[in-house]
């Protein structure tokens, strides 16, 4: 009975209890994207809110988008709640942004035959200049080469020295990890003092960071990681679906038939079905587009293509509309995604079979819509000039005639009479203008 009246004015006093504190395990597989950025946002949110005592980031990681990983540092600094990033299992790697990451990080952990470093941005490497001749001196008054490259690089390597300088990290080898694109194993990094455990596994990890100081926001505590339950938190469904869509080819295809389905909607009202589906994968795309670096231009120029090809269809441009809107859809699908990160954009082998697929279907589509209209009208009073009826009267001028199974009014240049049979070759309101068949008439004796 105590301890529930003790557990009750904890909970009034909002405390949390020892027994519920524990470490939060977060892991982060494959490139730094908007999927793996909310998850460990929305994960140190969860350790926040449950008073965890650490929160672990398990790290295998190429690297990633350079908006994604600032985000993470960003609540990793100001976490209330000590983060230790952890390059585990061994094999693994920490690259480019998972080394600002591990920079970033309370704690800088790794596992034994893991790497780290190759910071240098990806799309803004400078490309090797060529050999010069030896009796050509260098004109060290010209300008760089990339200015904007050489810019960015320098930003990189400010930014990551002041994270290493905030955690008392190695932060001369931080700066050449970004300038020279140098990588470093876990016991180089250890001695070089650029991460601070070498653990085996989360026990030993747990075993060798205790009664460490660490400084947060809030001040700096000593951790107490003795007998602490690891709770691994999984991804969410929000998270799961961004993971899914998030691809850039997934969220590229979606797109496609969002707008496919709203155009063919459009122009054929009642359908709903491709109204349904195209509004459906439409909202899905832009869900994942806006967590992305999109270039709106190109996505402009992707629904651009999409609707001349479709308008090739049905307007007599001999090719023009058809050619201009593969070119604009090609061009839009490789401007789509602003990056140059190598396997974070839309590949070409994607691009060209949906860029070919989509001008085949619409060539096709706008052939089956030419073909119907040069069909004959089959219902209404168009379908009537070109029929055959029979007189039921003799007609000098004009008299009734039995055309379609239907008694109309008609009128003939030439005498008509009873049971003729005639042609109907014009129709003026309720009156069928008629021909004979043959030149001579049938008589009834």
């Amino acid at each position: 009975m105590a301890r529930w009246v003790l557990l009750l004015l904890l909970a009034l006093l909002g405390a949390q209890p020892a027994w519920a504190e524990g470490a939060h395990v977060l892991t982060v597989k494959g490139a730094i994207g908007p999927a793996s950025a909310d998850y460990l946002l929305r994960g140190l949110d969860k350790a926040a809110e449950a008073r965890a005592t650490l929160v672990v980031i398990e790290m295998d990681t190429p690297g990633g988008l350079d908006s994604s990983m600032r985000d993470i540092i960003k609540a990793i600094l100001a976490s209330p709640v000590p983060v230790a990033a952890y390059v585990s299992p061994q094999g693994a790697r920490a690259a480019s942004a998972g080394t600002y990451i591990l920079y970033a990080s309370h704690i800088a952990a790794m596992a034994p035959a893991t790497n780290l470093g190759a910071a240098t941005p990806v799309e803004l490497m400078p490309s090797p200049t060529p050999e010069k001749p030896a009796d050509k001196k260098e004109d060290k008054s010209a300008p760089p080469q990339d200015a904007k490259a050489s810019k960015a690089i320098s930003d990189a390597a400010a930014y990551i020295r002041s994270l290493a300088e905030l955690r008392g990290r190695n932060a001369d080898w931080a700066e050449r990890a970004v300038r020279e694109a140098v990588s470093l194993s876990a016991e180089a990094a250890l001695k070089a003092k650029v991460v601070d455990v070498l653990a085996v596994d989360l026990a030993d990890l747990l075993k060798q960071i205790h009664g460490r100081k660490v400084k947060l926001a809030t001040g700096e505590i000593t951790l107490d990681t003795v007998g602490l339950t690891l709770t691994r938190v999984e991804p969410d469904w929000r998270s799961r679906l961004l993971a899914v869509i998030g691809d850039p080819s997934i969220a590229y295809i979606l797109l496609l038939l969002g707008i496919y389905g709203l155009f063919y909607e459009f122009s054929n009202p009642g359908m709903l079905f491709p109204g349904v589906v195209g509004g459906i994968c439409l909202l899905l795309a832009l869900f994942a587009l806006q967590m992305m670096p999109i270039n709106y231009v190109g996505l402009a120029l992707i629904a651009l293509g999409i609707a001349f090809m479709l308008a090739e269809a049905f307007l007599p441009s001999f090719g023009a509309l058809g050619l201009g809107g593969l070119a604009a859809f090609v061009i839009g699908s490789v401007m789509l995604i602003d990056t140059d990160l190598p396997d974070y954009g839309v590949p070409w082998t994607l691009i060209v079979p949906l860029a070919v697929t989509s001008a085949l279907f619409s060539f096709a589509v706008g052939g089956m819509a030419l073909r119907a209209r040069q069909r004959p009208v089959l219902t209404g009073g168009e379908e009537l000039p070109g029929m055959e009826g029979e007189t039921l009267e003799d007609i000098e001028v004009e008299g009734w005639a039995r055309v379609h199974g239907e008694t109309w009014r008609v009128k003939s240049r030439a005498p008509l009479s009873r049971g003729s049979k005639v042609r109907v070759t014009a129709r003026h309101g309720l009156t069928l203008e008629v021909e004979p068949i043959n030149s001579k008439e049938n008589h009834h004796v």
